[in-house]
């Protein structure tokens, strides 16, 4: 007589670990979307960054496969060239897909619970952002405009990604390196430092009349004329006016926010900056002193700042 296989007993306590293997799975699967997607983001950020300071870069090299009036680096405050925002709008399509697909991943608690999964790509797309946004406006965007974008690219504003104040800093840091980048090519392409456009004064100047024409001294010709034509801000004012902004910003102490923007971020920031002045000391002061076609002695161990540009 065959003996039957006895029936398991079954436990309440089977469906609650069912319940919880379920949860786990979901919370996995909800992590490996936010870190693929993120990852995905830095990726696009960097190639739309790159694309947007390409045209010294291609000069440099003597790409002839675009016009040379395209390859020049132009000045800030104007529209991104025709070239670029044509190449940029792939990038620009693969970021809003990639923030769409995890949106309803990032709502409510889960949105702080996985905010340390989608910072590389809030940080890296934060400082695409605010280089592209500073190339057209000459102005750094706020955390509000910045938000805004983001939740455009999430379908509305129901279910936005969360741009943390903190991504936004770290990225606004690293955006400074974008604009040392764009500095020193500006100046090694065409000796002079990027800057917005000259503010129109738009009192008519009077002509002298014939009695006071002798008298008139060359100086007061010289003042009128810059009172005329004010000064453009360049890009190192504004990185000057931005390290100033960050160095007066208190972090949280003892907070990991804190520590990478004190140890990682600041530090950097402070070298962009130092190198754009070294590279417009040696640009103004011993450039003059150069014979034309001069090329630094690249066999020699030490070489000053302005040679390695």
């Amino acid at each position: 007589m065959a003996e039957g296989k006895p029936e398991q007993s079954s436990s309440p306590f089977v469906a609650v670990f069912e319940g919880f293997r379920k949860e786990l799975d979901e919370h996995h699967d909800r992590r490996e979307r936010t870190i693929k997607a993120s990852r995905d983001i830095t990726a696009a950020s960097k190639k739309m960054k790159n694309t947007n300071t390409c045209a010294a870069s291609l000069l440099c090299k003597g790409e002839n496969s675009i016009p040379y009036s395209h390859l020049q680096v132009r000045q800030v405050g104007q529209p991104v060239p025709a070239f670029a925002t044509k190449s940029n709008a792939e990038y620009w399509k693969i970021i809003e897909e990639r923030y769409k697909a995890i949106t309803a991943d990032l709502q409510g608690l889960n949105a702080y619970r996985y905010s340390h999964n989608i910072t590389g790509g809030n940080q890296e797309f934060m400082e695409a952002l605010s280089f592209h946004h500073y190339l057209e406006t000459q102005s750094v965007i706020t955390h509000e405009e910045a938000q805004a974008k983001i939740t455009s690219m999430c379908g509305g504003p129901d279910t936005p990604v969360l741009l943390t104040p903190e991504d936004y800093i770290l990225g606004i840091c690293d955006m400074t390196g974008e604009l040392m980048r764009f500095s020193v090519t500006s100046m090694a392409t065409n000796g002079k430092l990027p800057a917005g456009r000259s503010a129109t004064n738009k009192r008519v100047k009077q002509e002298p009349s014939s009695e006071d024409a002798g008298d008139k001294m060359d100086i007061d010709e010289e003042s009128s004329t810059a009172q005329a034509s004010p000064k453009p801000r360049t890009v190192l004012d504004d990185l000057r006016a931005i390290r100033l902004q960050l160095e007066m910003f208190e972090a949280p102490g003892g907070s990991k926010f804190a520590q990478e923007l004190e140890t990682k971020k600041m530090p950097v920031m402070r070298e962009c900056v130092d190198k754009v002045e070294k590279a417009l000391y040696g640009l103004t002061v011993r450039g003059s002193e150069r014979p034309k076609g001069w090329l630094p002695d690249m066999g020699s161990e030490r070489r000053s700042e302005v040679e390695s540009y």
